[in-house]
């Protein structure tokens, strides 16, 4: 399948053209994979992890996930293959070298996230997600709770503290890390053996992406949004969806197979 808008089909000829000059960013919900009625429920395609294996190795590594996801969650999504990722916006972080760094769940966070679900249980439809050192309530099943959600979450981000903060997102209301943040994720990537001396190329679809898009923009890379501009982005391109995102990363995939045919 051919890349179907212009962003995916620029994508496709960087990376097929120049692909030691450029590093990977891609987020994983709404941007790879297809968002789903509850977390749970996401489907990942066949082929997209083996896709995302060749697209590494095509440059040289310089590839990495940023997820809002928490890494052991994302490293499911694509086994057996294990790339460098960066989980919960930032807040987990898995290097070139193997070596993750990750937040410890105080018990009273623990505690906290126990009291959110407990508080929301009358909200049929709205979904808690424990997230580790993270917790989120999505309401794409019960937009009517938008408002209330919002306020309870609220409460409990401050009522965690400074090192919690709230982040909205597409029909979820998230209290995550404060350090968390994906723009300073992708910095740190650009100085790992593999990404280093490369443009930034970041691919997301939400307001949490909004970080790595700024940090890419000012490094000379390149910036998309994919889906619904609904929100205002500093994204300095637009992809139609995530099928569009794969169908660019399969392209780039077989582009590589068939350089490595020609050479054998």
């Amino acid at each position: 399948m051919r890349p179907s808008d212009a962003a995916t089909r620029h994508l496709v000829r960087r990376l097929v053209d120049e692909p030691e000059r450029w590093a990977l960013f891609l987020d994983i919900d709404g941007t790879l994979l297809d968002l789903a009625a509850t977390p749970d429920a996401i489907q990942v395609p066949l082929s997209l992890p083996a896709s995302l294996d060749a697209v590494s190795a095509r440059l040289g590594g310089a590839l990495a996930l940023v997820t809002g996801r928490s890494l052991p969650f994302a490293d499911g999504l694509f086994a057996p293959f294990r790339f460098p990722i960066a989980g919960l916006h930032g807040a987990e972080f898995r290097g070139t070298d193997g070596a993750t760094s990750v937040v410890s769940v105080t018990p009273a966070f623990a505690a906290l996230k126990q009291r959110l679900a407990e508080r929301t249980a009358w909200m049929e439809g709205v979904l808690i997600e424990d997230k580790g050192a993270a917790v989120a309530a999505h309401y794409r099943l019960a937009p009517a709770y938008d408002t209330a959600l919002e306020k309870i979450m609220r409460d409990f981000a401050e009522e965690a503290g400074p090192a919690w903060v709230l982040q909205p997102g597409k029909m979820v209301f998230e209290i995550r890390p404060a350090r968390a943040d994906k723009g300073e994720a992708v910095a740190t990537y650009l100085e790992q053996p593999a990404f280093a001396g490369r443009l930034p190329i970041a691919i997301g679809d939400d307001l949490t992406d909004e970080t790595m898009f700024a940090l890419a923009n000012a490094r000379g890379g390149q910036s998309i949004r994919v889906g619904s501009l609904a929100t205002a982005t500093c994204a300095l391109a637009k992809a139609s969806s995530p099928s569009a995102i794969r169908s660019a990363l399969a392209t780039i995939a077989a582009a590589g197979d068939r350089k490595a045919t020609a050479a054998s």
